[in-house]
């Protein structure tokens, strides 16, 4: 039979046959189709005619199309739906495909006709080929394309250790993850823990064909029980189990990994004469460079320190006066910060969960989708999906299809920790794309639909904020469709939609009780505002100690570093108010910068979060569903992709610069 992956998808839109795929099929098609763009990538070098935007740039731009959807389908599934088996093809393919890589970004014949194209007169060209032109000739250079035949082989082999590095981390914080549970049998170790929580630990423990309850690392078990359950020395294990991972002598251990990473990104950014791999990635980012993101985030500890110092004195004299507690440790600020905002706002987080059933909060949604940007939603039960828990829509603007949304979203063996957007087919001319949105949400029980926390529905809106970046996509070049856009423009569109869910025009469309449809009172609505701002100087300030984190390792000091903990702890403790944990240590388990893109580039989340907040304000000013203002941000955003700079872009829409007191204003830390 031939392999599934080398012939012409015969399904709705061209979608991945994913029920015909095994997972043998992936080395084979991946091989073939290196071998199909190294013959394009030669036919482009040897053109006689000389080298145009349309003979080389374009020309490259057609290549390796199936190689990127067979190849971002193996890496996809290995997030969401992997195996033993599908862990190894990874790491036999990341390499080969590493390789590819490089055998393109470091050809001479095709960089000197680049070249030529980029130094020759591109008046005729658009603002997008002009784009496309710049991000492609930088493209080459960042990747060696002006280093010597010894110093290309030695950036060959960098990359290829650090792709297979950065496979073995995610690997590691995944086994370490579903290696941990915590069995309970006794009833009166379940004291304080939720309903919902309790229903679903049970459900975990009748799968593992277990008496009693079983909780997880994962974020739906492992969040509840942190919050809410009064067992203390319970709350002490799980933490330390989940601070842990990839942190002990075990065969999943991640402290060397880590150190050779960033060594490894340290002499590669020395090679292409760059003083850090910071000073390598913020080139291409809105913050251009470590100094200017070293003062965005001092700026903000600044400001949010005295109130974050004065919620943590508040947590201190709550868990000793009224709780009796001898000292406050890392495993009792969410039990007790719960506990505050009960008292403060007669606030349980619980007892919104009805008014959140994933079904109906998805449907309102799509409404709220639907009245700013005219898309539709309807599942397709033609289209193949990888896992029978995944959901495949029909997307369609003005009654014609304009793309295909997976949805997956709740925990299971094999797939990571977090929430994340990702892309099985790009959006270009002529070419509607395939999006996926992955997440880990509370599932249903026998009792109820799958009941999500207020947190879970501002993570749903996120992800799909991301989703609207990759689905509304109207450019001309796959690379700079979407989400193809500089690292810190990249969660504008996934915050500013989570907006929505604080309003109360758009609770009314979605947080209707489960059971009897009822709307959530206003008083609630009242309190998931007011609790919108509690904690934010604490919340704020651990944010940005990720950030100081994530530097401290890329910037010019990193490769210095022998001792990951020893480190971690001297960077984060002035962020910090409880005494450090020995057992726990967050940078083995910092999937963000260690496995994902986000290396050099944590701050972003804070910066688009000014963005976002600048951008809402508009919004208010003038409705949240105001069809103007809407069609301005899919013309100026959505649309756009990486077309321009993300300024230009920016400023388009809101037609000055960001002001960062919007955020401020928002989380309540102007004083």
């Amino acid at each position: 039979m031939k392999n599934p992956l080398l012939v012409d998808f015969s399904t709705p839109f061209a979608t991945l046959p994913f029920e015909q795929i095994k997972t043998e099929d992936f080395l084979p098609a991946i091989t073939h189709e290196i071998e199909v763009t190294l013959k394009e990538i030669e036919t482009i070098c040897t053109k006689p005619e000389e080298p145009t935007f349309e003979n080389t740039l374009e020309a490259i731009e057609k290549s390796g199309v199936k190689l990127g959807i067979v190849s971002g389908a193996l890496f996809n599934l290995n997030s969401a739906e992997t195996s033993a088996e599908l862990q190894e093809i990874t790491q036999k393919a990341a390499p080969l495909l590493t390789k590819l890589q490089n055998d393109i970004r470091l050809n001479a014949s095709l960089f000197e006709r680049i070249k030529t194209v980029f130094e020759g007169n591109t008046d005729a060209l658009s603002t997008e080929q002009k784009t496309l032109l710049e991000k492609e000739y930088k493209g080459f250079v960042r990747n060696g394309a002006l280093l010597n035949e010894e110093e290309k082989n030695t950036l060959r082999d960098i990359d290829q250790q650090l792709a297979k590095f950065s496979l073995n981390f995610g690997e590691h914080v995944l086994a370490d993850t579903n290696a941990y549970s915590l069995h309970i049998s006794e009833e009166e170790d379940l004291r304080g823990l939720p309903e919902s929580a309790i229903g679903m630990a049970k459900q975990m423990a009748e799968a593992k064909h277990l008496d009693g309850w079983l909780f997880t690392l994962d974020y739906p078990s492992y969040v509840p029980f942190m919050t809410y359950a009064e067992n203390r020395e319970l709350r002490k294990q799980m933490s330390h189990a989940f601070g842990h991972r990839g942190f002990q002598q075990n065969e999943n251990n991640n402290e060397e990994i880590i150190l050779s990473i960033v060594k490894l990104k340290h002499q590669r950014a020395a090679l292409l004469d760059y003083e850090s791999h910071a000073a390598f990635v913020l080139e291409e980012r809105m913050a251009k460079d470590e100094e200017t993101v070293v003062a965005f985030l001092s700026d903000l500890k600044e400001k949010s320190y005295p109130k974050a110092k004065q919620e943590w004195e508040e947590i201190l004299k709550f868990g000793i006066e009224r709780l009796g507690y001898s000292k406050v440790e890392k495993w009792d600020s969410s039990f007790i910060s719960e506990k505050i905002k009960q008292e403060r706002f007669s606030f349980n987080e619980e007892e919104l969960k009805p008014y959140f059933s994933l079904p109906k909060v998805l449907k309102g949604l799509f409404h709220i989708v639907e009245k700013l940007y005219g898309l539709s939603f309807e599942i397709n039960p033609d289209i193949e999906v990888y896992h029978p828990d995944v959901l495949a829509y029909e997307v369609k603007k003005d009654g014609a299809f304009h793309a295909v949304l997976y949805a997956d979203f709740h925990p299971r063996e094999g797939k990571r920790n977090g929430a994340w957007m990702t892309s099985y087919r790009s959006q270009s001319k002529d070419q509607r794309p395939h999006i996926s949105i992955v997440c880990n949400f509370s599932p249903p029980t026998k009792e109820t639909p799958a009941l999500l926390s207020f947190n879970e529905v501002t993570t749903l809106f996120h992800e799909f904020g991301h989703a609207l970046h990759g689905i509304l996509a109207n450019t001309t070049y796959g690379a700079l469709s979407g989400t193809s856009v500089s690292w810190d423009f990249v969660e504008l569109p996934s915050q500013v939609l989570e907006n929505w869910c604080y309003q109360p025009e758009a609770l009314a469309l979605f947080a209707q009780h489960y059971k009897t449809n009822e709307l959530i009172p206003q008083t609630y609505i009242y309190k998931i505002i007011k609790a919108g701002q509690f904690q934010q100087g604490l919340q704020t300030l651990r944010q940005l100690s990720f950030g100081f984190l994530d530097l401290s390792w890329h910037g010019k000091t990193g490769p210095t570093i022998t001792n990951v903990k020893a480190h971690e702890k001297a960077v984060m403790q002035p962020f910090q108010f409880s005494e450090d944990s020995p057992e726990s240590c967050m940078s083995t388990a910092f999937s963000h910068i260690f496995q994902g893109g986000y290396s050099a580039g944590y701050y972003s989340y804070k910066w688009a979060e000014v963005l976002d907040a600048d951008a809402f304000e508009l919004f208010l000013e003038k409705g949240i569903f105001d069809s103007a203002i809407a069609q301005s941000f899919h013309d100026h955003v959505l649309s756009k992709g990486g077309t321009e700079h993300p300024m230009e872009l920016y400023k388009r829409f809101r037609g000055k610069e960001p002001n960062p007191k919007a955020l401020l204003k928002r989380a309540g830390l102007l004083v």
